[in-house]
């Protein structure tokens, strides 16, 4: 029986992680996908949160990953910190089986309990829907991608108490790696 493991990424993953997001990402316009060279600028910057660095291991093999890093959401007074998710990636050879959705859902929950409130993405509605992502536009929220509508989405994380202020509404502000994609 293949066993599957969640955990955060090592840093001996990172050469299996490129593989990942470079198969999965791949284009035969460029040697080198966009998302890998994101995820090697996005290690090196303060935006990086190792802990939440999500991996998908099957049967021994590093074959997807979630990725969640730091993002401010500047509400005019004050900037609170928030998360953006991606990029998401699972080996061609090992999608459709429900890799990706566990290693997203692990990705939240971890983020959940370290307390972050707000994670934001781009992507395919359909997919983020089932995590309860909506758009974020109608939760206050505006980046430079608020323009495509439906795929700029947001998911409020559950407070870790009850007392807890609501998530930040604003101008979500990425670091300088995700303006190359």
């Amino acid at each position: 029986m293949t066993t599957l493991r969640l955990r955060p990424e090592d840093p001996a993953d990172t050469g299996a992680i490129r593989r990942v997001l470079a198969a999965a990402f791949a284009r035969p316009d460029v040697a080198v996908p966009p998302e890998v060279r994101l995820v090697d600028e996005l290690r090196g910057s303060d935006a990086w949160l190792p802990e939440l660095a999500m991996v998908a291991e099957y049967g021994g093999e590093i074959v997807g990953c979630a990725l969640l890093t730091r993002v401010l959401v500047n509400s005019g007074a004050a900037s609170m910190p928030a998360l953006a998710m991606g990029p998401v990636a699972v080996a061609p050879h090992r999608q459709r089986i429900g890799l990706g959705t566990s290693v997203v859902q692990a990705a939240l929950e971890a983020a959940t309990e370290l307390g972050e409130r707000l994670v934001v993405v781009l992507g395919d509605p359909a997919y983020y829907r089932r995590f309860g992502f909506s758009r974020a536009d109608q939760l206050g929220l505006t980046s430079p991608w608020s323009g495509l509508g439906e795929p700029w989405q947001a998911l409020i994380l559950p407070p870790a108490t009850s007392g807890e202020p609501s998530p930040p509404r604003g101008e979500v502000i990425f670091p300088p790696p995700w303006s190359k994609v």
